[in-house]
């Protein structure tokens, strides 16, 4: 880690402005862990009766999924070997569907989301998790 010492002082110690660009990976990765957990709160099991599937989602190069089976959901980090549908976006485009500002669809016709495998399920989140 590269750091620039400045001219102002901290409790008789100079303050430190780190140059390196992983710091800021690890504060957007816990950025997008916390929307993943916002999403998994929201689960409609009832709608998930007779589903055996795997949502991936990834996010600016960061790779979750949610296992949604036996009315059950589990949301776990990094990639399934399996995944049913793949849907791909930036954080800001997260952000804006869990708030509800953007729907999905209006993501994927804008060119914000884009899906890989099964596109019809993906139509399904919004009745699982209500987003």
């Amino acid at each position: 880690m590269i750091f620039h010492s400045i001219n102002t002082y901290n409790a008789g110690r100079p303050l430190m402005l780190s140059t390196d660009k992983s710091m800021f990976r690890s504060v957007n990765m816990s950025a997008i862990a916390e929307a993943f957990g916002k999403i998994e709160s929201k689960f409609n099991a009832s709608a998930a009766a007779g589903l055996d599937v795997v949502f991936q989602f990834n996010v600016d190069g960061e790779t979750f999924h949610l296992v949604v089976a036996d009315n059950a959901c589990k949301l776990a980090e990094g990639e399934h070997n399996d995944p049913t549908v793949t849907l791909i976006m930036d954080h800001a485009t997260l952000e804006e569907i869990i708030s509800g500002d953007l729907n999905g669809m209006q993501a994927f016709m804008a060119g914000r989301l884009r899906t890989e495998g099964d596109m019809m399920l993906a139509t399904r989140l919004s009745d699982l998790f209500g987003i």
